[in-house]
């Protein structure tokens, strides 16, 4: 119960758990799902038990937040390691993906600051306007996890230190805006570590069709999200919808590597 141990008496409902636990709870859930009715609990259940309005403490809140996680799945993630080079319009937002569902550790990197125009598809605020986006958004993180932990680099990204800052990362998100910054991070990180997916994106401006965009595998360890074509442009610029699309799909692609292996992670 709330991701502790518990051993109940054969023939426990979960409804008679929530009554003699926590009769105030308003949302219960068995084994990552809303139940429909009440049912006999049985060894391996999962229960969570949620009183909407309550603070709880750090650990329980953990445990809270993964409430909806299919069973196993959460403790996989708590104990894995993602890289982010570049947290702007995509690296922010997977970033923040990454850490609702758990994701131990985060590695951030990136040498710019919060400045007006990244608001408009950015997760920053406007009282962050001047500050080094790499505090900006662990300090966000924080916000929504505690239990996320942050490793923050300050630094341009070139090919002599990219495979150091992410030396001990599980997946790395490539989330630069430039077209020869992806190129670079590509060839170098993928020459000093192969063994390593990385997971990037190209072709994300406008609010064009969002049904283009899809998930491509074009090698061992490399998965692309985008259209591949549309690039930003006088009349075509950078906006939070289709950017978003794009950076949950990359978190998407990084849980499905982390959870399922290499074979899932998308298609050629």
């Amino acid at each position: 119960m709330n991701e502790r141990p518990l051993a109940v008496e054969d023939g426990l409902t979960l409804l008679g758990l929530r009554d003699r636990e926590k009769p105030d709870a308003d949302v219960v859930t068995l084994n990552g799902g809303l139940p429909a009715g009440d049912s006999v609990l049985r060894e391996g259940d999962s229960v969570c038990l949620i009183r909407r309005g309550e603070i709880p403490d750090p650990a329980e809140l953990d445990a809270l937040m993964a409430a909806r996680h299919t069973p196993g799945v959460h403790r996989r993630l708590a104990q894995a390691s993602v890289g982010i080079a570049g947290l702007g319009g995509l690296g922010s937002a997977v970033a923040v993906a990454l850490a609702r569902v758990g994701i131990g550790r985060l590695v951030l990197a990136d040498f710019d600051v919060v400045e007006p125009s990244n608001l408009n598809r950015q997760q920053y605020f406007t009282d962050q306007i001047g500050m080094r986006k790499t505090e900006a958004l662990a300090a966000n993180l924080a916000r929504i996890h505690p239990r996320v932990r942050c490793e923050t680099h300050a630094v341009r990204l070139v090919p002599d230190n990219l495979a150091s800052v992410f030396a001990t990362v599980d997946v790395l998100v490539e989330a630069f805006d430039r077209a020869d910054q992806k190129v670079m991070l590509l060839q170098a990180f993928a020459a000093a570590r192969p063994d390593i997916p990385i997971v990037g994106a190209s072709g994300l401006a406008g609010h064009g069709d969002e049904s283009g965009l899809a998930v491509r595998r074009l090698g061992p360890n490399l998965y692309i999200v985008g259209d591949l074509e549309t690039a930003a442009r006088p009349g075509c610029g950078l906006m939070a919808p289709r950017v978003g699309i794009a950076a949950h799909m990359q978190a998407n692609v990084v849980l499905r590597l982390l959870v399922d292996g290499a074979d899932r992670g998308g298609r050629t």
